[in-house]
């Protein structure tokens, strides 16, 4: 047994040590033309009887400065799905990401199924032979991603399989990531340097982490849950808005008193569909231009906010000039004037009503994928009626005075109780009182450690009283200033009828 084996090694060995002898007589002696032609012959050969198809991604694309969007999609889904068949692994934490995200390491090999077809996944490195130093590493170690399936499998895995890895690897690349809220505030001059915000682009960033969710959201329960199942099927729509030919948005419309949550809405929506938010600042805006550069430079799955749309241009500038006239008599000072009038120039956006509506709702709105705009307003009756017609604002949600429902809800979240003998007297109160969420919430919130839940309740209902006595005060002087007015005219005509007699 012993000596066959040896017999065969020996073998071995005399057959490589030809085929080396014949490979070198075949690169010495062989003409270059003729070495590529018995070269192509052989790769064609080799393709012929060869069963797989391999399919490489490479990590950098282009001018090798930009990474891959396809090869970091492919990384995000590898590390969910394949990443613990492999034995050796990498590790790295992204600028746009909280969690660690494992990579596939070099010449490791993990496998995937799809629809019963098997594939195989492999982290490669293309380390070329250079004798120079980069400061681009990149340029020198190219990794890639290569996918190695049947060909029989072909027409399946391009068109179906490579879809379902993008998709899923997007879904994933959005959940763990660091979403942002993004404004384009006065002053920052686009650097992202000051203010604590960061970013080189038109737009500063932080990063968003409000707390708010529609869970703690003080409305009622049943336009509540209308709002996110409006907001879940627009974020799985993309087929059907492709298929009626209309861009991939939505518009809301926020209205009603200050303090009713509008803001809190916003963050709620943000958090449930896992978007950024981008804070547009239209006062801040130079001209439509400006404007429409800020609205290509968002990024898709993205809420687009536009808070107090009626004090953004042209009642703003009308109530700068209400306060810069000052108190009827008052001296005025040319300096000073002079100051007043440039500051006021200074300030005027050139944004108009027509650029502001073909920004929002014509050509410059199909960017790709999904955005939602929303507008808040104290005083809907603002507002110019094409601006909030539906199709470009396609919900109109009131957020009103707190109601009962609401108050529950508060109750839950401050004071951790469902209910209580003190809620039937808060019932009776807030049908006949209008306070605002957030004056309750205020009541209700604690504010040391020896406060209870009877005491804060307390404080609710003592608030509430005042706020009753106010508004029947209120209501008397109304109502004697219109008796007295009534007087005075009913004096006017006697004395008149007097005259004529």
């Amino acid at each position: 047994m012993a000596e066959s084996l040896a017999a065969m090694t020996a073998q071995t060995g005399k057959a490589l040590a030809g085929l080396t002898v014949m490979f070198a007589m075949f690169q010495n002696y062989f003409p270059c033309e003729l070495r590529v032609i018995i070269m192509d012959c052989y790769d064609k050969l080799v393709n012929f009887v060869y069963p797989y198809i391999q399919i490489t991604f490479p990590e950098f694309q282009g001018d090798g400065f930009r990474r891959s969007k396809a090869y970091s999609t492919i990384e995000r889904y590898l590390n969910a799905n394949s990443t613990k068949q492999a034995k050796r692994l990498d590790a790295y934490v992204f600028d746009d990401c909280d969690s660690v995200v494992l990579s596939v390491a070099n010449n490791e090999e993990v496998a995937d199924e799809f629809k019963g077809i098997k594939v195989w996944w492999t982290s490669r490195e293309h380390n070329p032979n250079k004798q120079s130093i980069s400061f681009w590493p990149r340029w020198d170690e190219k990794k890639y991603f290569r996918l190695t399936f049947y060909r029989k499998h072909r027409h399946r895995i391009t068109s179906e399989y490579l879809k379902h890895v993008m998709e899923e690897g997007k879904a994933i690349t959005v959940q763990e990531r660091r979403r942002k809220l993004c404004t384009n505030k006065a002053g920052d001059g686009g650097s992202g340097l000051g203010n604590g915000f960061r970013g080189g682009g038109i737009w500063s960033e932080v990063v968003f982490e409000h707390p708010a969710t529609f869970a703690t959201l003080a409305m009622d329960p049943i336009r509540k849950e209308q709002i996110v199942r409006d907001l879940m099927y627009f974020s799985k729509s993309e087929d059907y808005y492709k298929n009626v030919g209309k861009a991939w948005k939505r518009g809301y419309l926020l209205y009603g008193p200050p303090g009713t949550g509008k803001s809190t809405m916003i963050a709620a929506m943000a958090n449930l569909l896992q978007y950024d938010v981008y804070d547009l600042e239209l006062t801040a805006v130079d001209n439509n231009t400006e404007l429409r550069k800020l609205l290509i430079n968002t990024t898709s799955k993205s809420l687009i906010v536009i808070e107090d749309i009626d004090c953004s241009i042209d009642v703003t500038a009308k109530r700068e000039d209400e306060d810069e006239d000052g108190e009827e008599g008052e001296e005025k000072n040319p300096v000073n004037e002079e100051k007043k009038k440039k500051k006021k120039k200074k300030k005027q956006s050139k944004v108009t009503l027509s650029g502001l509506l073909n920004t929002i709702d014509g050509l410059w709105s199909a960017c790709p994928g999904e955005r939602i705009i929303v507008f808040t307003t104290n005083h809907v009756e603002k507002l110019d009626k094409a601006l909030i017609r539906r199709g470009r604002m396609d919900e109109h949600i009131e957020l009103s005075y707190c109601g009962f429902e609401a108050f529950k809800i508060l109750a839950k979240n401050y004071l951790e109780v469902d209910s209580h003998e003190l809620f039937a007297k808060i019932r009776q109160l807030l049908n006949e009182t209008e306070m605002s969420p957030a004056d309750v919430a205020d009541k209700l919130m604690r504010k040391s450690d020896g406060e209870d839940v009877d005491g804060n309740l307390m404080s609710l209902i003592k608030a509430l009283e005042e706020v009753q006595e106010k508004n029947k005060a209120a209501k008397l002087e109304e109502k004697e200033k219109k008796v007295a007015k009534e007087m005075r005219v009913e004096s006017s005509d006697q004395l008149w009828k007097k005259m004529v007699t």
